[in-house]
């Protein structure tokens, strides 16, 4: 799994961490029960603090994305569909919310992004 970081995106390293991480988990990258690197191989590999993997870790614990073992390490927790099914709506109304934000910096009418919206999804049904 590489975790790519960029100190200019304006999105905190933690969270670049985490996101990573999800992102891995959620595709399959990283298989359920895996154990992951501990924290100070972590911070190390990437050249940053232990509190910046320890907050991404325990955020990834709290969303229910790895499970703390106590003297073992941080494992992928079995993936719940309805936890990535949560994810992934999240991450849509983001989008979402984002292209909507920029049409009303345009003033594109919302019949237009309806518009644009089914169009999307016309082109993924004929895919």
């Amino acid at each position: 799994m590489d975790i790519i970081l960029s100190n200019t995106s304006g999105i905190p390293i933690y969270a670049q961490i985490q996101d990573q991480i999800k992102a891995a988990i959620l595709r399959g990258d990283v298989a359920e029960g895996e154990a992951l690197p501990s924290i100070r191989a972590l911070a190390r590999d990437l050249r940053v603090s232990v509190i910046t993997t320890t907050r991404a870790y325990a955020d990834l614990v709290a969303e229910g994305f790895l499970a703390n073992v106590p003297g073992k390490g941080y494992y992928v927790q079995p993936r719940n569909s309805e936890l990535v099914r949560e994810q992934v709506l999240r991450q849509i109304e983001g989008l979402i919310g984002d292209a909507v934000a920029q049409a009303r910096l345009a003033d594109i009418p919302d019949a237009d992004l309806r518009q644009i919206l089914d169009l999307a999804l016309d082109a993924q049904e004929n895919s």
